[in-house]
Parts: C-alpha cells; sequence; structure tokens
C-alpha cells in the first residue's frame, strides 16, 4: 500500500506541529513528527496540513443530487472530496415518506462502505412558514410511525425538525432517544420554546439565522436562544450570501467551539450556471447563488468548504484554528466519529494542505 507524506505546519486538531510532517498509507495516518522525515513514495509540501474536512450538511454537488441515484451520490461525494471534504453527510430534502425510506435503503451500502456518513433528513417535518427552499406541498406533522421507521435504518445520523409543530417536541425526543441529531431548524419559535426544545433533547441547529426569525432586540427568538445555549452547536453557512459576514462573525464569537461551517451545497456546486432541480423545485443559479426559480428563496449553495474556509477567515475575519476546528473536531463531534477529523496516528479521514493564502494544494484520502 503506497506511503505519501505531507510536509508543513501540522495542525493535528490538538496541537500544531511547526516544521512537522503527517505519514500516510492508504489514507490513514500513521505518524506525525519534525525533523528527519521517513521515506515515502510520494512526497507533498504545502504551508499548512490539516485534517480532511467533515461536512454535515450537503444536497449535491457536480450537476447532481442526493436523493437520486447512488451512483449519482457517489458523483457528489466525489465532486465535494477534491475540494477537501473527506467525510460528507448526504442532506435530503423534504419527500414523501416513502420516496425518503427507498433513498435511506439505496444509500445504505454507501453509508456501510463509508462513502457517505450518513444521512441527514431536512424535512418533512417543517414549518410551511419558514420552509426555504422545500416544497410545501409535502411539509406534514411528525407522527412516530414515519420516525420509526425513518431512523431504524441506522443510517440517518441527523433530523431537521421544527419543535412548534404537533407532536415537535415529543418527536425531538423520539429523535433523541433513536441516537439520531435533532436539529431545530425551518422553524417559526420564539425563545422559550427554542430552550424547551434544547431540554427535549435538540443539540443541534440547521444554518442559524436562515429559514427562522431574526434576532430582534425586543424577541430574541430562536437565535438568540441557541447562541446562549452552551448545550447547542450551530451550523453556519460562509458564503457571504447566506450570512454578512459581520453576522458570521458575531455568531462564531459568542459560539466559539460549538459551530460548525456547512455548505449546504445543491447540485449545481462544481458546475456551471444555469437551471437545476432540488426536490421538485426549479431553481436558476446566477453567478453562483442558487435561489428557486422566478427569484425566490435562497435554495442551498455552490459553496465547497475550502471556500468557506477562506471567507470565515479573509473575509469575516476569524482566527484560522477556529476555523479549522469548525470544519473538522466539531462536526467529527456531532456524528460521534473518533477516526476522522483529526491528524493523530489511527485517523482514517485523510489530509488537506493548504497553500500561506489557504488555496487548497492537495486533498490526501
Amino acid at each position: 500500500m503506497s506511503t505519501t507524506l505531507a510536509r508543513g505546519a501540522v495542525h493535528t486538531g490538538s496541537r500544531i506541529v511547526p516544521d512537522g510532517w503527517v505519514l500516510l498509507r492508504g489514507g490513514e495516518v500513521v505518524q506525525v513528527g519534525t525533523g528527519p522525515a521517513p521515506d515515502a513514495d510520494e512526497t507533498v509540501d504545502g504551508a499548512h496540513v490539516v485534517p480532511g474536512f467533515v461536512d454535515v450538511h450537503c444536497h449535491g454537488g457536480g450537476g447532481v443530487s442526493f436523493g437520486s441515484s447512488p451512483e449519482d451520490a457517489v458523483e457528489v461525494a466525489a465532486t465535494h472530496r477534491a475540494h477537501g471534504t473527506t467525510t460528507l453527510v448526504a442532506s435530503l430534502v423534504t419527500r414523501p415518506v416513502d420516496e425518503l425510506a427507498r433513498t435511506i435503503d439505496a444509500y445504505a451500502d454507501l453509508v456501510a462502505d463509508g462513502v457517505l456518513a450518513g444521512l441527514h433528513l431536512e424535512g418533512p417535518w417543517l414549518s410551511p412558514d419558514h420552509r426555504g427552499a422545500h416544497d410545501p406541498s409535502l411539509l406534514i406533522d411528525p407522527e412516530p410511525a414515519d420516525l420509526d421507521r425513518l431512523l431504524g435504518s441506522g443510517t440517518v445520523r441527523m433530523v431537521t425538525i421544527a419543535p412548534e409543530l404537533p407532536g415537535g417536541l415529543a418527536a425531538v425526543q423520539r429523535i433523541r432517544d433513536a441516537g439520531v441529531v435533532a436539529s431545530i431548524g425551518h422553524t417559526g419559535a420564539d425563545a422559550d420554546l427554542a430552550r424547551r426544545a434544547v431540554d427535549a433533547g435538540v443539540s443541534w441547529a440547521t444554518h442559524l439565522f436562515n429559514a427562522m426569525p431574526p434576532l430582534h432586540h425586543r424577541d430574541p427568538g430562536p437565535v438568540g436562544a441557541l447562541l446562549e445555549d452552551d448545550r447547542v452547536t450551530v451550523e453556519l453557512i460562509a458564503d457571504g450570501v447566506h450570512l454578512h459576514p459581520l453576522t458570521l462573525s458575531l455568531a462564531a464569537h459568542r459560539a466559539r467551539g460549538r459551530f460548525a461551517l456547512v455548505t449546504d451545497a445543491m447540485a449545481a456546486t462544481g458546475s456551471a450556471d444555469g437551471r437545476y432541480r432540488l426536490g421538485d423545485l426549479d431553481v436558476d443559479v446566477v453567478e453562483g447563488v442558487a435561489r428557486l426559480a422566478g427569484g425566490g428563496s435562497i435554495a442551498g449553495s455552490t459553496l465547497t468548504l475550502d471556500r468557506a474556509l477562506r471567507y470565515a477567515v479573509t473575509v469575516a475575519g476569524l482566527e484560522f484554528a477556529d476555523v479549522l476546528a469548525a470544519l473538522t473536531t466539531t462536526p467529527a463531534r456531532l456524528l460521534g466519529r473518533t477516526d476522522v477529523g483529526h491528524l493523530e496516528p489511527g485517523a482514517r479521514g485523510g489530509a488537506v494542505v493548504l497553500a500561506d493564502d489557504l488555496s487548497l494544494l492537495h486533498v490526501l484520502v
């Protein structure tokens, strides 16, 4: 099995090794050190060597979307892997329960083989008033039978839910008890209900600020409650479209150590502008910005995590170490994965080599 030596400042996830190196064999970290390095079949150099990125909210890329064939899912994973994402959760938009169940079954082998790190159900249990780019005709209230059916496969890792729906808080508890992450999102909940949802088992927030009431000085809403609660990790989309850089900075500083950068990427990621489909809805992508046809809601992004890293550091002014954690150790912790998100011996998430300007040089996986 071939070996690769990556040299630069090594960021393992728990320490920094200046003038260091990482030896990988077959994508697994064998050794981390400094000074004289062992021989390897290939050697690559850069300014920074960091863990492979972990994206827990992604809908597509390479011209195709999750929810279609397993072959398309492989293409999505390959598109994002080329940009440094070596651990990827497949997010499914709102569809009928029967169709979601078929997709979960069809993707089971991809999860077992490690092509995907699991599935994220973003719907159908969302608020019609905060649906974003989800088909309103398919939104439903959470029923125990539906939850048990979709969560029973063991491949679903996260569910986004609006807790104000009838039976919503009980559904949060059911999701938590199934060993699945309950994420609040696409919700009209006020601050009090958001707190009660966290008490019931919510531990994650789907694209904070987006598809929920805004933070207001007399009504903090879910944003205020979730930023204030240390039990919750929040997603932020650092693409310059979903969030103003100041908003990104404020949230990241308040939720330091418990924010994750995600792409929420759709099919056009890595492809040209044009018309695409997101579920049953048409999406127009113009200059890389995806919106429902006719100038409607933002419909995901065309972001990749290497771009999110550069934007968060160079535009929003966040500390590199905090952003790196938001791309690696924090989302890995969500998945309960100890083999990805770091660069200590035994890690299997691969490595990413960055230049001084944080552009991507190599993906080693």
